[in-house]
């Protein structure tokens, strides 16, 4: 964020500015809070994500005491220049709940059940790394993961002709089926090695130019 920005935010009458926090990875709405000019200045100065406790009346910086820290890649300003964007690099929960985001339920206050089309890829992931520790009983991935790696990259093969033969054919629903059988077995395949999607994207991002 260029500094000369920060002093065109518009600021409340208490000082303040709304600002919603935004995972750099999923996507995800992290949370919404409040900062000052000072709070982004330490935010811009630290790399940390720092707000101002209403409360409190004082600064306060994400995680200092959860450990659960964020870190902050961009800030951003809306059209309207009352409102900031902190999109971060989050290390544990953002919710006191215990909850990945403050946003968990929707508007009939029910726990959402299924991830946001956006959050897709990372939900899988951590989805099957918990079949991998866990187990459970009838579960496919669990049982790719008990055949072992060799297993898991004979299926990466398979998936991957599959795929290839529903693009030669051209078939829409074909290929919309395949492709989503790929990904899903490949995300597995990196799971198992302990590769990170957050590794993919970075690696993708050295090659947008």
């Amino acid at each position: 964020m260029d500094k000369s920005i920060l002093e065109k935010i518009k600021f409340n009458s208490h000082g303040l500015v709304p600002v919603v926090t935004q995972s750099y990875y999923t996507g995800k709405v992290l949370m919404q809070a409040y900062a000052n000019k000072e709070a982004i200045e330490k935010t811009i100065e630290t790399g940390y994500a720092t707000y101002y406790s209403r409360s409190r009346q004082e600064l306060w910086v994400k995680g200092e005491t959860s450990g659960n820290k964020q870190k902050v890649v961009k800030i951003k300003i809306d059209c309207d220049e009352d409102s900031v964007l902190y999109l971060v690099k989050d290390y544990g929960v953002a919710c006191h709940t215990g909850e990945e985001s403050c946003f968990y339920r929707d508007i009939t206050l029910k726990k959402e059940e299924k991830p946001d089309a956006y959050e897709i890829f990372h939900a899988l992931y951590e989805k099957i790394l918990e079949r991998k520790t866990t187990r459970p009983e009838g579960s496919y991935v669990a049982k790719l993961f008990e055949k072992g790696s060799d297993k898991i990259i004979q299926k990466v093969g398979e998936e991957a002709i599959e795929t290839v033969i529903a693009l030669k054919n051209k078939n829409k629903e074909e290929i919309v089926y395949e492709t989503a059988d790929l990904i899903f077995h490949l995300i597995i395949a990196l799971a198992d090695v302990g590769i990170k999607l957050e590794d993919i994207q970075e690696e993708l991002l050295k090659r947008y130019k």
